[in-house]
């Protein structure tokens, strides 16, 4: 069994970071926001693989690729999905969190969403400016989550 205790388990920790490269200036600051509150939280920068794929429907295959090569003891995924006109951006929300979820479960390594759907989105200055102020929250949320699942897992672990 290991004996780390949960803070200590939780620094050497691998995380993986993905985010969809769609609307990567809004989407980039969750791993702005991420990597703010990491130090705050005893982790740190060198703990993060850092992975970029094209759009949200990519991230549930990166994650498990990273899962099954025990590359990550969590992951992180990051996403922007809106109603672009094309096809339903409801079903991609649904296609991609089950997804992970799926991942999660099969893998047992936890995977932590940042794949947010807003119900209103236009290519606006004022749209734009709200939603990175909220993927830096997001990112900040995730990093407490991510302390806090690692030290859980640590727990479970001894």
């Amino acid at each position: 069994m290991n004996q780390l205790s949960p803070s200590s388990y939780a620094t050497k920790a691998r995380i993986g970071f993905i985010q969809a490269d769609w609307h990567s200036d809004i989407v980039s600051k969750a791993r702005h926001g991420f990597g703010q509150a990491l130090e705050a939280l005893g982790l740190n920068e060198q703990q993060i693989i850092d992975v970029t794929v094209p759009g949200v429907l990519e991230i549930p295959l990166q994650a498990r690729l990273m899962a099954e090569q025990n590359q990550c003891d969590l992951i992180v995924a990051a996403g922007f999905i809106v109603d672009g006109g094309i096809y339903r951006h409801d079903f991609v929300s649904s296609t991609v969190i089950d997804a992970l979820m799926r991942v999660q479960l099969d893998s047992l390594v936890p995977v932590l969403s940042v794949v947010l759907t807003p119900h209103n989105f236009q290519e606006s200055e004022a749209h734009e400016a709200f939603f990175r102020e909220h993927f830096v929250a997001k990112g900040q949320e995730a990093a407490n989550a991510c302390r806090m699942t690692l030290d859980n897992m640590a727990t479970l672990k001894r």
